[in-house]
């Protein structure tokens, strides 16, 4: 048994998975995520800002004190879309490697998406035919990746919810006009992804990360954030399209009086909405063009982090 650590810095979020790995299985030790913003601004001025940098850098050094805390053996560190993007990203690199003692890996969208598979798969059982699309919706970009047990095939959109609300929202809640401008924008990526993906096949849909199961936390009801009931619900497509509308017609105020609501994901979770929506509207299309029937989608609380911590 080892006990490994995965940190996955993102656009919005900073996450640390420390678990206990023996043949192939992860037991958590500890699950964290704080809303940092790293990736504010980026898409307008192709930099870090400096307050988003310290802020991520003073969550990083406090999951360095947590690593040692609690006796981690091997470590990776993951930073995805917004690093990717920054020219001044050798600050945090820097930053980073003070705090961690480790190199930030800056993956690709498609090494993303394979990650993502591999932790969102974990929760399918014999009753969920393949091939499966698992749908990782970031701050700054959205994956899909394609496969049954392994990935067939994988693309990354510049789409993600802080990049669709920095582009587009400009009042609260978003006007039509708005929201249909951040729709053509998903859909002009999605008609990229349907070039590359043959999303007829698609059996089974997985979606992961925080917009996702913020938006199913709405359609359950919840009154607070329970990933026991999170994990491996089953929405009908209804349920997904009611849920994303009424997130995108809350007031800032409603958003943030939702018990289950993160703080950090109050400004950014319509436009998260609005890019799932479009995604499992997207693929039941085809699915039924192609002659099949997709009539619900499930969502997972496994996602990049637990590939991460598999891969340590």
């Amino acid at each position: 048994m080892t006990r490994v650590a995965a940190i996955d810095c993102g656009t919005n979020s900073i996450r640390l998975l420390i678990a206990d790995r023996a043949e192939g299985a992860l037991v958590d030790v500890v699950r964290r995520m704080e809303i940092v913003r790293l990736g504010q601004g980026v898409d307008r001025t192709g930099r870090l800002d400096p307050q988003a940098l310290e802020r991520t850098l003073a969550a990083t050094r406090d999951y360095a004190a947590e690593c040692r805390t609690h006796g981690v053996q091997a470590l990776r560190f993951v930073a995805t879309s917004a690093t990717r993007d920054a020219e001044n990203r050798e600050e945090f690199f820097a930053g980073v490697r003070e705090a961690l003692g480790v190199e930030v890996e800056v993956i690709t969208g498609e090494e993303e998406a394979a990650l993502s598979f591999a932790g969102a798969v974990s929760i399918l059982g014999a009753q969920d035919p393949a091939p499966n699309l698992v749908v990782d919706i970031g701050g700054g970009s959205t994956e899909l990746v394609l496969g049954e047990r392994q990935v067939d095939r994988a693309i990354s959109l510049d789409i993600g919810s802080v990049r669709m609300t920095e582009r587009h929202i400009r009042t609260d809640p978003p006007a039509p006009e708005q929201v249909a401008a951040a729709r053509g924008d998903i859909g002009a990526a999605l008609d990229r992804a349907a070039d590359e993906l043959d999303l007829s096949r698609v059996r089974t849909l997985v979606g992961v990360a925080g917009s996702v199961t913020t938006l199913t936390a709405l359609a359950l009801g919840l009154d607070a954030y329970r990933p026991e009931q999170i994990n491996g619900a089953r929405l009908s497509l209804e349920h997904v399209r009611a849920a994303a509308q009424a997130l995108l017609t809350m007031s800032r105020q409603e958003r943030g009086a939702l018990a289950f609501m993160h703080t950090g994901r109050v400004d950014v979770i319509g436009a998260g909405a609005l890019i799932w929506a479009e995604v499992v509207d997207r693929v039941a299309q085809a699915v039924a063009d192609g002659g099949g029937h997709l009539d619900e989608v499930i969502t997972s609380e496994h996602d990049i982090l637990d590939g991460i911590a598999l891969s340590v």
